[in-house]
């Protein structure tokens, strides 16, 4: 499904990610957590081909994606979905249109439209919402919305970046396992969370990055890294001098 073959990528002296090899199958549901600035947003934002990489290379179903001409880029894109921390929905526009807004960017045919954006409603839980306002929903209810728009063009792979930060516990649990539900019916989610309590009780694939490079990657884990010595601390403030 995605594929990483040592793949690299700087910001000048500043390592994004180092010789990365890792490989996510279909339907996989995926954690992935480390440190701030530790090189979790240049893994998607290469999957995403927002940013390309120095070298190395990049599959999705074969495909790779490191190769791809600018006009390609948003083809790609159409087939994965992004659910973010703060929702993201367009203030003036209802639920339906904020999800069906989705569609419409890609030219899909207005009968598909009022079909399809019901549908997606309806699996998110937020059906009787179709004519409120983002303000006038809970933090959980727009996230619900976030999903729905994220999916309704039915993509092979769902990247959440951190989608319960801004959730209490009790909705954060119920996010978790409308994203389980999709995850069952065979989209691919990687997620991207510094919530150890979340990650702890779902049990699933967790991959650890840290200092650019993938130190970990456990089929059934747990949320955790090595914390910075203070050697390293001070190394990393030495290092940074360099820059003031």
């Amino acid at each position: 499904m995605i594929e990483f073959i040592d793949v690299n990528k700087n910001y000048g002296d500043i390592v994004g990610l180092s010789h990365a090899n890792i490989k996510i199958d279909k339907g996989d549901f995926v954690f992935l957590v480390g440190p701030s600035g530790a090189g979790k947003t240049t893994f998607v934002r290469l999957i995403l081909r927002e940013i390309e990489a120095d070298s190395g290379k990049i599959l999705i179903n074969g495909t790779d994606i490191t190769k791809l001409t600018r006009r390609e880029i948003p083809l790609l894109r159409q087939k994965i979905g992004m659910v973010f921390q703060d929702f993201r929905l367009l203030d003036k526009k209802t639920v339906y249109e904020n999800v069906a807004f989705a569609l419409e960017i890609t030219h899909e045919k207005r009968k598909q439209i009022k079909k399809r954006v019901p549908e997606v409603l309806e699996l998110v839980g937020i059906s009787d919402k179709i004519n409120r306002y983002p303000k006038e929903l809970s933090a959980g209810e727009q996230q619900r919305v976030g999903i729905a728009r994220a999916i309704i063009n039915n993509p092979r792979v769902l990247i959440c970046d951190e989608p319960t930060g801004n959730l209490d516990p009790s909705t954060a649990m119920d996010i978790m396992n409308l994203l389980e539900k999709i995850n069952l019916r065979g989209t691919t989610i990687i997620m991207v969370t510094h919530a150890k309590d979340i990650v702890d009780h779902f049990n699933k694939r967790v991959v650890t990055i840290e200092n650019g490079t993938i130190r970990r990657d456990d089929s059934k884990g747990e949320y955790r890294y090595e914390m910075p010595t203070d050697e390293d601390f001070y190394i990393k403030l030495k290092e940074e001098d360099k820059y003031v």
